[in-house]
């Protein structure tokens, strides 16, 4: 089972830096955050796992808009789906 979880963690990830290297590009940077969305939702899924990780980066990317300061945002140690306010 362990197996099969990695392996779908690492095929997530892979579609996540396809997203990165050919759809990315071709829009102007928008993400107010850092790390970027993509990357926020990859250091998710490798720390709380696939779901908590899918989980995580939806709401960070429904938290990047022009409403928001943005700002540096890393995945915090406990799964939470609100900005990480760690000083």
């Amino acid at each position: 089972m362990t197996i099969l979880k990695n392996q779908i963690n690492k095929g997530i990830i892979f579609l996540i830096r396809c997203y990165q290297k050919y759809i990315s590009p071709m829009f102007p940077p928008t993400c107010r955050y850092y790390p970027t969305c993509s990357n926020y939702a990859i250091d998710a899924i490798k720390k709380h796992g696939i779901v908590k990780g899918i989980i995580m980066g939806i709401f960070r990317i429904l938290r990047c808009n022009p409403f928001v300061e943005g700002g540096v945002d890393v995945v915090p140690e406990k799964f939470t789906i609100f900005r990480n306010d760690d000083k």
